[in-house]
């Protein structure tokens, strides 16, 4: 008798994997389009070559929106290949953004190399994000779809800048008292911030795959929950996360002031009393241990949680192809489940 043996079900690792190999030669073929100074700095933020256009190897980003956008796409019942626009599209837009953001937040390094605009100059680094935008738009537009797909981008890219501008703004604003930042505002910044663009990632690889606007909408709003889980574990990290595996010092957050959830959360508790005076001095591990014991962590772990437990329901009322909608739940779990 014939052995019957279950489908080989990808793990997220792999999933993210297929997806890197089947987008790269199209972002390649993307950025070589550029200016040849703009197409260095590109390729030098995606890890593929140093400074003056020498071939590297450096840690590149995880890729997290360009699968989503393949499996969006593979989630409507079409070929992850109809999803490769949205795919390039998307990470462009995310490496313009992290351009952008290192030089608002002054971050010298980004994945242990230094960030482009410490290595090319900030004018320099600005305008690569602005060509690595306007890259994106036009591939786009190009795509089946595309003035649909372009409105679908615009709007997200709206809200990541609000997103931005909410969190440089809760910069200025006191720890205590009537101006202080609340846990719901935060969680806004944070759907604009990082949810926008993954909730669009999903949204136009569903859109490229024929899909209908229910199920756009449904996908969109799932990557928005997902984004939320996802700052909030950073948030996590960056307070107690191990440098080897997130490449941040400890306390790193906490050493820029940053108004991170479980701050705000421990905040809110009796418990947290002596927290403002420890934030505003370099007693960073004392700060972390009171977070802790104010519930700041547990209640970021919790919020995290029922984000994910969200965007898990809107993947199963959803009409999606079985196999992708499997594969896109388990990475959703592995991305919301790094510090869970």
């Amino acid at each position: 008798m014939t052995a019957v043996t279950s489908p080989v079900r990808p793990s997220a690792p792999r999933t993210l994997d297929r997806c890197r190999e089947l987008v790269r030669p199209r972002l390649r073929e993307a950025v070589e389009r550029l200016h040849p100074w703009m197409a260095e700095m590109a390729a030098y933020s995606f890890g593929w070559c140093e400074v003056g256009g020498a071939p590297a190897a450096a840690p590149g980003g995880k890729g997290v929106r360009q699968a989503l956008a393949v499996l969006g796409t593979e989630a409507a019942g079409a070929g992850g290949h109809a999803g490769v626009p949205a795919a390039v599209a998307v990470e462009l837009v995310h490496a313009f953004s992290l351009l952008h953001d290192d030089i608002m937040d002054g971050d010298a390094t980004r994945r242990r190399r230094p960030a482009v605009w410490q290595a090319y100059g900030t004018g320099p680094a600005v305008l690569a994000g602005d060509a690595l935008f306007a890259l994106a738009v036009d591939t786009l537009a190009a795509a089946p779809e595309g003035p649909g797909a372009v409105r679908l981008l615009s709007s997200a890219l709206a809200d990541l800048v609000r997103g931005q501008a909410d969190d440089l703004l809760f910069a200025t604003r006191p720890w205590t008292g009537p101006d202080r930042v609340t846990p719901r505002e935060y969680r806004t910044m944070a759907e604009g911030k990082t949810g926008a663009l993954l909730g669009c990632a999903l949204a136009l690889g569903a859109t490229l795959g024929g899909a209908p606007r229910d199920t756009v909408d449904a996908l969109d709003r799932a990557g928005r929950h997902l984004g939320v889980a996802f700052q909030l574990v950073d948030d996590v990290l960056g307070i107690w996360g191990d440098p080897a595996v997130t490449g941040k010092p400890v306390g790193g957050d906490l050493r820029e002031g940053k108004k991170t959830f479980p701050v705000l959360a421990a905040l809110g508790s009796p418990a947290a009393r002596r927290l403002p005076a420890l934030l505003g001095s370099c007693e960073h591990a004392r700060a972390a241990a009171l977070i802790e014991t104010a519930g700041g962590r547990t209640e970021a772990m919790a919020e995290a949680r029922t984000h994910t437990a969200a965007a898990r329901r809107l993947l199963g009322t959803a009409r999606l192809a079985p196999g992708p909608a499997e594969e896109l739940t388990r990475l959703l779990d592995h991305l919301a489940g790094r510090a869970l």
